[in-house]
């Protein structure tokens, strides 16, 4: 009900002009009644099922592919109403060595000049687990970004505490691809399908597996990283192959992204592609992350988790990506185990947002307890600046 109040009041100040679309739409044929806000609200907030109507459109998505089909990707990536670009995108692997980074922008800019860079502590591939350490981490950058600027800072602290660490470069779209305008950067990935980059993730984790012996994995991941591992396991056979999933500022229920994706998320329901147009320069993977989107409601169809899975989910007071910030947070289904963290519970100097956060070191202590209770139960506690990121210092 809360989370229902506060999405509510971001589409608030849209209604009325909303109204006014409506009753311009067409002079020949009278328009359906405008959508109340509680209908705008209730929109997003639950969100259009895949291949079920939307009220007053009579439009559906014509997959016969749903969640728990098997794969459940189906034929409607895009959501309701986006159609720009066409489904690609591909892997990589990363090669050579940047940096430690303790800043974000340090390490953002690096990333974007080096963008095959293999972040600091991943990817030796003679690596093999202990018996204190049996599982290899695999860590899941997010969108926009890349395995390096993802991971500069924690890398090489979880490669030194005795895990084997390894990362990938997933969605690699181009423009053409439906990768968006950031995809023009070198270095900015994580833009195509969600679906086609848990491909690539199955993929990977399978070749982790066979190089290390492991029959299982721990996945850290950031941002999109979050759901896109969470359809891996749900849809890609990752169930029985993961054993821990650790994610900061996970967009595992979307985000209003400041009330304007909810805003746009709630006309494109109503049957006017507006989230088509925005597509073309946020690219897919940040459309389908949207409150309500298609990929979004299959997701969590049948429950947020996943049976055997244990879930450390942590979230930042100042996200201003993944918003509002209790999005992020998941609900435990049968079998499985979450812990939902505040990274300010007990740390109200970590002012860490978004992004900043990969760059915190409570946060890096929090995915070592996770990792490892035993060994690293305590946590640390430093200030660490907003929207630049120092690992603890200016």
């Amino acid at each position: 009900m809360r989370r229902r109040k506060r999405v509510r009041a971001s589409v608030l100040a849209g209604a009325s002009m909303l109204a006014l679309g409506f009753a311009c739409s067409g002079a020949e044929a009278a328009p359906d009644a405008a959508p109340t806000e509680q209908q705008l609200a209730d929109y997003i907030a639950a969100g259009v099922q895949r291949g079920e109507p939307v009220a007053g459109t009579g439009s559906a998505c014509t997959s016969g592919s749903g969640a728990g089909s098997g794969n459940g990707s189906g034929d409607c990536y895009g959501g309701s109403g986006s159609s720009s670009g066409s489904s690609g995108g591909r892997s990589s692997d990363t090669v050579g060595y940047g940096p430690s980074m303790t800043s974000w922008v340090a390490a953002f800019g690096y990333g974007v000049a080096n963008p095959d860079a293999t972040p600091p502590g991943a990817n030796d591939w003679n690596c093999k687990p202990t018996a204190e350490h049996p599982r290899p981490v695999v860590l899941v950058h997010g969108t926009w970004m890349n395995a390096y600027n993802g991971f500069a800072y924690m890398g090489q602290p979880i490669k030194d505490a005795g895990f084997c660490t390894f990362t990938l470069n997933y969605g690699r779209s181009d423009l053409i691809q439906g990768g968006g305008l950031g995809s023009i950067l070198p270095g900015t990935m994580g833009t195509g399908y969600i679906q086609d980059s848990a491909k690539q993730l199955s993929a990977f984790v399978d070749r982790v597996l066979a190089a290390t012996g492991a029959g299982q994995v721990d996945i850290v991941a950031h941002s999109q990283g979050g759901p896109m591992s969470g359809w891996y396991t749900k849809y890609e056979g990752g169930a029985a192959k993961v054993h821990n999933m650790i994610t900061f500022g996970a967009t595992n229920h979307g985000t209003s992204l400041d009330g304007i994706g909810a805003l746009g998320r709630a006309i494109n329901n109503l049957g006017i592609d507006v989230l088509g147009l925005v597509e073309i320069f946020v690219g897919h993977a940040g459309i389908q992350q949207t409150i309500g989107s298609d990929f979004i409601n299959q997701l969590n169809a049948k429950g947020d988790t996943v049976p055997g899975i244990d879930y450390t989910v942590v979230g930042t007071r100042y996200d201003e990506i993944t918003n509002p910030m209790e999005l992020t947070f998941l609900t435990a289904g049968p079998g499985a185990h979450v812990n939902n963290i505040l990274l300010q519970d007990g740390c109200e100097q970590d002012v860490s947002d978004h992004l900043t956060m990969m760059y915190s070191p409570r946060a890096l202590s929090i995915a070592l307890r996770a990792l490892d209770p035993a060994k690293f139960s305590q946590l640390q506690c430093t200030f660490n600046p907003w929207v630049v990121g120092g690992g603890g210092s200016l």
